[in-house]
This record gives structure tokens, C-alpha cells and sequence, in this order.
């Protein structure tokens, strides 16, 4: 073998080295962001989810809002991204307990039963006005002391919650998607979508609930998004005794993660 034989030799066995330790160091950061992705959801591989699907309000029979149908295909991915499995059921028809399966839950608690269990058990700070009569405060939060009213189509909000119930390992996270309109429920699972390595970051395994604005929905849908507040303690602290009626919140600072 003479020597340019061998360098070219020596040159292809060291452009294989080369590729090989690229493709394990990609495959090795690919599997640990998968892992830490698995963590947050509580969907390692092969388990099983619960997503439970609302009911649209507006109709007399059994349907669903389209937008709401939106959210439910990107939980869909979100799953499947996790190697994991995902069970729909009906808002009537979830009857189980939490904590053994991940479960998202789509729909305020006008148009959602298990919303209204969900926040009963967990969120005792938050109170939704689902007076089906026109007004002010139609669909109004109100969070602690304070109230957030919706202009519809102009300012709209919603509840992004990951909750768990214990302190076990092995408990499952609930994920809570409450919105005013079915739009603003779009809007926070595709927010939670976008930022999960975010949240993981910040909440790690912990319980977390967000008060979400949706901006100008009529022209920009669900993809204008604001952050108003991290509601976390004044949602899960018992509503202080009514002393005066709660003052509005039209201007706050938030962080647009559009």
C-alpha cells in the first residue's frame, strides 16, 4: 500500500469516526430532551393519557366547538411526540378518579363537569361567571380579589394549570385548559405546545397555574398570546370573604410570547 492509498484510507476511517460520534452525540441529546419533554407531560413510554373533551354550549345536541377540536389535535401530537397513548372520553362520561394517568381537560366549567370537579378539588381561589344572560361580567375570572372580565374577540383569558394531587413520584400531572371562549382554549394548548421546555425549566415536576390573555383574537385566532400573571398561590388559597365587589383588571403588565 502506498502512502496516498493509505491517507485516503486513513481519511475515510476517520470521516466515519467522525459521523458516528455526531450521530450518538445528537441521538444522546435527542433522548434526554425527549426524557425531560416525558417528565413534564408524565407520559414515558407506552403509558396511557386521558383527554377529556367538552361540549359546545351554543347547541342543543352533543358537539364540539371546532376550536375546541384544534386543541384536541395538538394535545394529540403532544402525546404521540411522548411515545405515549391517549383514551378521548366525553365531559359526562369521566368518571375516575386523577393521579394515575395523565389527563388534559379542555373547556371552562360551563360547558365541562370534570372542569368544575377540577377546580373544586384544586383550584378553590378561582371562580367562573357562567351566566348564560348578556352582561359585563359574562365569563368573568375572578382569581383571588381580583376580576378579569373578556371583551370578546378584542381581550379574552384563559387557565394553563399543571396540577398534581400528592406528593408520590409516580402521580400523574392534570392539565387544565379553561378558557372564556372555545379559541382561548386553542390559544393555551398551543402555548403550552411552544413553551413546555420553558415550564419545565421553571416548575420542573411542580404544580403551576397561568393566566393567559388572548389578544385580538378576531384577526390574529389563537396565535397572540400574552402571560398576565403566574395565579398559582391566590388560585389554590380559599377566596378571602367578600367584603367589596372585586375592581376589574384592564391594565397589567404581561410578557407576549406570540
Amino acid at each position: 500500500m502506498n502512502d496516498d492509498v493509505r491517507n485516503i484510507v486513513l481519511g475515510l476511517v476517520a470521516a466515519g469516526i467522525s459521523a458516528s460520534l455526531g450521530w450518538i452525540a445528537r441521538t444522546y441529546l435527542w433522548k434526554r430532551k425527549l426524557r425531560r419533554k416525558q417528565a413534564f407531560f408524565g407520559l414515558p413510554d407506552n403509558s396511557e393519557s386521558l383527554l377529556v373533551v367538552n361540549r359546545d354550549p351554543a347547541t342543543a345536541e352533543p358537539a364540539v366547538h371546532r376550536f375546541d377540536v384544534f386543541a384536541l389535535l395538538e394535545l394529540s401530537a403532544l402525546v404521540k411526540d411522548c411515545g405515549a397513548h391517549v383514551q378521548v372520553v366525553t365531559q359526562d362520561a369521566a368518571h375516575q378518579g386523577f393521579g394515575e394517568r395523565t389527563e388534559f381537560c379542555v373547556g371552562g366549567p360551563g360547558s365541562n363537569r370534570r372542569m368544575v370537579a377540577h377546580m373544586a378539588a384544586m383550584l378553590p381561589g378561582v371562580r367562573v361567571n357562567i351566566d348564560p344572560e348578556p352582561g359585563p361580567d359574562r365569563g368573568a375570572f375572578r382569581i383571588g380579589a381580583d376580576l378579569y372580565r373578556m371583551e370578546p374577540g378584542i381581550a379574552e383569558y384563559v387557565l394553563l394549570a399543571r396540577l398534581t394531587a400528592g406528593e408520590r413520584r409516580e402521580t400523574r400531572p392534570v392539565f387544565l385548559f379553561c378558557g372564556q371562549r372555545a379559541i382561548t382554549n386553542q390559544a393555551a394548548t398551543r402555548y403550552l405546545a411552544r413553551h413546555h421546555e420553558r415550564l419545565a425549566r421553571k416548575y420542573g415536576s411542580g404544580s403551576f397555574v397561568l393566566l393567559l390573555k388572548v389578544v385580538n383574537s378576531q384577526a390574529y385566532g389563537p396565535d397572540v398570546v400574552e402571560l398576565v400573571a403566574d395565579v398559582t398561590k391566590p388560585a389554590q388559597s380559599p377566596l378571602p370573604a367578600p367584603s367589596e365587589p372585586a375592581a376589574p383588571k384592564t391594565q397589567k403588565k404581561s410578557h407576549r410570547a406570540d
